[in-house]
């Protein structure tokens, strides 16, 4: 089984912001495969669903955005799925939009949702695939994570959130190395 994490801060007020995202990504595969979230046992919301052969767990935190690391932990410690076969989804000021990178492990890269999990799982050593919203410097970073796509940006946005999706499929089904090599370039 697999567990995949979208980040992102919950309510209706945040639905469409950059930092919701990794949500974005997870609400499209979701719908593909006709599932819908639920209430977990846990600060988390679920959506079942396979991947080819493959089951996946898709989950939303339902927890400020700085306490992730909660609800991936409660999975974890449920043995619901092992750690190698976790993937984050979230968003990166420091891609330019429409930028994807997935890597097998690092630093939270100042992001305040892969800082919690790394606190409380006390490691690095997990996939994650950073979505870019690109930045502006004339705002103030969390400003500008917690503000909408700008109109001209959906394009973009639409055909990143689509291209996330299709990264998630691979590394489920061809592993983190393929997947790495044709999305990293």
């Amino acid at each position: 089984m697999f567990l995949i994490v979208g980040l992102g801060n919950s309510g209706n007020r945040y639905r469409k912001t950059r930092h919701n995202l990794g949500f974005m990504v997870l609400e499209s595969l979701a719908k593909q495969g006709n599932k819908k979230f639920k209430k977990g046992k846990g600060p988390y919301k679920i959506a079942e669903s396979a991947i080819g052969s493959r089951r996946v767990l898709l989950v939303k935190p339902t927890i400020y955005m700085n306490r992730s690391g909660v609800a991936v932990d409660d999975l974890l410690q449920r043995g619901v799925v092992e750690l190698s076969n976790l993937l984050v989804l979230c968003d990166d000021l420091n891609l330019p939009l429409g930028k994807l990178r997935l890597r097998k492990n690092g630093s939270d890269g100042g992001h305040k949702g892969l800082a919690s999990i790394i606190a409380i799982l006390r490691t690095e050593e997990f996939p994650r695939l950073r979505l870019g919203i690109g930045s502006n410097l004339e705002i103030d970073a969390e400003e500008y994570v917690l503000s909408p796509f700008l109109s001209a940006e959906r394009p973009f946005v639409d055909f990143m959130i689509k291209k996330g999706g299709q990264a998630v499929v691979d590394f489920v089904q061809k592993g983190i190395e393929w997947t790495m090599n044709l999305y990293n370039r």
